[in-house]
């Protein structure tokens, strides 16, 4: 577990809310959120984004890490595109906060930061080569490899939402957009039906479980990780689509590989800002220990 001497905020940006945090220590302190303004221009956002930060001053933080949707240049730290806010093209969101703050900035893709949480914080902690899948609204994966994030270029590793599969693309089937699209509701309304034993929902689930074994042998294919961590809503109904999962899984080409892989279900409310604090780690030596 990452334990620093000096406090870190770490950020989570959304279409829908902005959250932020504290690590004080080992522990995330002083969560909070905000609406994103974001049918906003550009500089409307940053200037919320800038208001926003300044409520945390009194921390005393020594570093910013930040979680965004997107593909993002890390080094220079720019948004190149957000599809769920229109302004965010090309953003030099890095060199903004910095210059605002005169602090280390580090900026990531959210589903990263679940993957970099997950390593850092949560379920994955004693594995060296982890995946983590956030099943939401879309489908988005983040890359642990020999313990550390990786990313690829302009972030765009990990993306098998948009891997072609069946008549679309994994997240067509990974996704939401899986219950709304095949049975006409969310997942949220057929996992209460799930619960109560409804056989619709009850057959969605184990359908979603086949496409998520399908997407998970895929990733055996490109990456053999050790362990793979849930994340996401959707996460929640596990117990309905882990078996059909598991199944699906076992029909892999490599049983050494499969059969030794750990399915792990995220434990933590704010993934995406303990990994947009463990940026910070992961990108400069900081005062730390690790336990």
């Amino acid at each position: 577990m990452l334990n620093t001497e000096r406090p870190i905020l770490g950020m989570d940006i959304g279409g829908t809310s902005i959250k932020a945090g504290v690590l004080i220590g080992s522990q995330l302190e002083d969560i909070r959120s905000i609406p994103t303004p974001a049918q906003m221009p550009q500089d409307f956002i940053l200037q919320a984004i800038v208001d926003f930060i300044k409520t945390y001053l009194h921390h005393d933080f020594y570093a910013i890490g930040i979680g965004i949707p997107g593909l993002i240049d890390v080094e220079k730290g720019i948004v190149l595109n957000l599809g769920n806010i229109p302004s965010f093209k090309k953003v030099y969101l890095k060199d903004f906060i910095q210059e605002q703050f005169d602090k280390p900035t580090f900026i990531n893709n959210d589903a990263n930061c679940f993957a970099l949480g997950e390593y850092r914080f949560g379920v994955a902690e004693k594995f060296k080569h982890v995946v983590g899948i956030t099943l939401g609204t879309g489908l988005g994966g983040g890359i642990i490899a020999n313990g550390h994030l990786y990313c690829g270029h302009n972030c765009a590793a990990g993306e098998w939402c948009s891997v072609p599969y069946l008549d679309n693309d994994f997240e067509e089937y990974c996704s939401s957009k899986f219950f709304i699209s095949k049975y006409g509701a969310k997942p949220k309304a057929l996992y209460k039906k799930a619960q109560k034993g409804d056989p619709q929902a009850l057959l969605a689930y184990q359908e979603f479980g086949h496409h998520m074994g399908e997407l998970i042998k895929h990733i055996l294919y490109a990456m053999a990780p050790e362990a793979i961590v849930l994340g996401g809503s959707i996460r929640k109904a596990y117990p309905y689509f882990k078996d059909s999962m598991m199944e699906t899984i076992s029909t892999f080409r490599y049983p050494s590989i499969s059969g030794n892989l750990k399915v792990l279900i995220s434990n933590l409310d704010e993934t995406a800002i303990h990994g947009a604090v463990a940026l910070v780690d992961e990108y400069i030596t900081l005062p730390r220990t690790v336990h």
